[in-house]
């Protein structure tokens, strides 16, 4: 059905620069929001009228690591995209590192595309990588459609994807700006003096482990490099991905009022989930950087309430059970990452509307700023004539507990299991085609890549 049209008493519209939620009807034609009537707009497409159901824009999830090709035992493709479209989300943007190979050539970007074929359940953009040996790749990485750029200042887990040191940044980001591009850097510098905390199965062991010292201190340098390349004259855009230690906000802020092109991100899991809370040998809640204290997520809503935290994704980075050493406890050896792609919007719509937070708030957290920042807000990321039809139905007075048996990614296993939520996806449309509902996937997958220079 390429003509038909979507109303509801809660829809949130974007007009000018903002959102607002209004009773209205959504007119979809070949793909596009044609155009925003008036509810109870007689029409003569067929009219499919989902009540007090609200029809929100399709998440954007900038943040996802898929592992495919190479890794595809971790994840895959198409088990990811379907966890994409049961959250609602109906664009994601794919990380460099844990697949084979990594992606910082021009030649790996193209071994991606071509594992993608028929895979795709939502679109799909893909970050590159700047490590120390591909910065002469880079222009042709870029050039090829990858829509940004990431590196590691610490240990990523992966060989094949080492940290970079300053020069090695000084080197890019004059490219980086060429492309008008964002450098995403995870955030860590092992500034040694904590290789002797012992990590046991007690959580706090690998929280010692991992300071916020670390966290700081990578993001004052990367402000001394946003203010090299300023001083350069190409003020490349800096992103730190998963910001988890709150004492970094007043240095991010400081490079915000500075005029410098400095972004953050946070995680569900930083918003939802806190160390006091977590059981010794649960190795599902390691990540990297880890899950700090009560007191630090609470400073890390209120960056989020006041802009100096820019938008939240999911940061979803499986692996197989074995890899998490479930059964040991062994927090140390676990691969860090939490696992939760479908889950982002109820788990953040529980915590925020007792903060004083709306649905339009979290579409603009989760879906529009997401948008712009890699760089497809002409497309994607709100409700407004011309732009996709990505649409998600969610019932925000519905509740439920996350189970194993509902987990949509390739191995079900999830920190949040036996977490009640509320807020539940309904429906999920990529391009006005239906494609997830009533926890049923239909028809086939129908996303597409999402190529810079092609949008």
């Amino acid at each position: 059905m390429s003509h038909f049209a979507l109303q509801s008493k809660k829809v949130i519209v974007h007009a000018g620069e903002k959102s607002e939620m209004i009773a209205a009807c959504i007119e979809i034609k070949d793909q596009l929001i044609h155009a925003i009537h008036p509810y109870g707009q007689a029409l003569t497409c067929p009219i499919t009228d989902v009540g007090e159901q609200v029809i929100m824009p399709g998440l954007v999830d900038s943040h996802v690591h898929i592992n495919e090709p190479g890794r595809t035992e971790w994840e895959g493709f198409n088990t990811a995209t379907q966890a994409a479209a049961a959250g609602g989300i109906t664009t994601l943007v794919d990380m460099p590192l844990n697949c084979i190979p990594v992606t910082t050539t021009k030649a790996a970007f193209e071994e991606k595309l071509a594992a993608v074929h028929d895979k795709l359940w939502v679109d799909c953009g893909f970050w590159g990588g700047v490590i120390p040996s591909n910065i002469d790749d880079l222009d042709d990485l870029l050039t090829a459609g990858v829509l940004g750029v990431k590196s590691f200042l610490i240990d990523s887990g992966i060989a094949d994807f080492p940290p970079v040191e300053a020069k090695d940044m000084l080197a890019a980001m004059p490219i980086l700006a060429k492309h008008d591009v964002p450098y995403l850097i995870h955030a860590e510098l092992d500034c040694g003096g904590f290789h002797d905390v012992e990590i046991t199965k007690e959580y706090n062991s690998f929280l010692a482990s991992r300071p916020k010292s670390w966290e700081n201190d990578a993001i004052s340098l990367m402000v001394e490099m946003a203010r090299a390349s300023k001083k350069a004259g190409d003020n490349c855009k800096i992103h730190i991905v998963h910001l988890s230690s709150a004492e970094a906000l007043a240095t991010i802020a400081q490079a915000k009022a500075e005029g410098l092109r400095f972004s953050a991100e946070t995680c569900p899991h930083y918003l939802t989930l806190a160390a006091e809370n977590i059981p010794d040998g649960k190795t599902l809640f390691k990540c990297c950087p880890p899950i700090r204290e009560n007191k630090n997520r609470e400073h890390l809503w209120q960056a989020v309430t006041d802009g100096r935290i820019s938008f939240i994704v999911s940061d979803h980075s499986p692996c197989t059970p074995q890899l998490k050493h479930i059964d040991t406890g062994d927090i140390e050896k676990a691969w860090g990452g939490i696992s939760a792609l479908q889950f982002g919007l109820p788990l953040i719509w529980t915590e925020a509307k007792d903060r004083g937070f709306t649905l339009v708030d979290l579409a603009r957290l989760m879906s529009h700023e997401t948008a712009k920042f890699a760089g497809l807000d002409k497309i994607k990321g709100q409700i407004s004539v011309g732009h996709h039809a990505d649409i998600l139905v969610f019932d925000d007075t519905a509740s439920f507990v996350i189970s194993n048996d509902m987990i949509k990614h390739k191995h079900k296993i999830t920190p949040y299991v036996g977490r009640k939520v509320n807020g539940q996806i309904m429906q999920t449309f990529v391009r006005g085609q239906q494609v997830y509902c009533n926890d049923q996937f239909i028809n086939t997958p129908i996303g597409k890549p999402l190529l810079k220079g092609q949008l």
